[in-house]
C-alpha cells in the first residue's frame, strides 16, 4: 500500500481541491415574474415585493422615501 512520505499542508490540500468539488459556483439570478428585474432565486423581489407571483411585501415608491427624509 502506498504511504505518503510527508504531510500535505492545508493550503496544498486546498489548492488540489479548488478545481474539483470544493469550487465556488456563481449564483444565477432569475427574472421577476411581475416586473422583470433580476432577483436571486428563492428571494422576494426588492423592486415590487412579489414572490412566486404573489404580493408578499409592500414596497414604497422612491418618491415616498425621499419625501419621508
Amino acid at each position: 500500500m502506498a504511504v505518503p512520505k510527508k504531510k500535505n499542508s492545508v493550503s496544498r490540500k486546498g489548492l488540489r481541491r479548488a478545481g474539483q468539488h470544493h469550487k465556488l459556483y456563481r449564483k444565477h439570478p432569475m427574472t421577476c415574474s411581475n416586473c422583470g428585474v433580476h432577483v436571486m432565486p428563492h428571494a422576494v423581489c426588492d423592486a415590487c415585493g412579489f414572490y412566486k407571483g404573489k404580493q408578499v411585501v409592500t414596497v414604497k415608491a422612491p418618491s415616498e422615501e425621499a419625501a419621508a427624509e
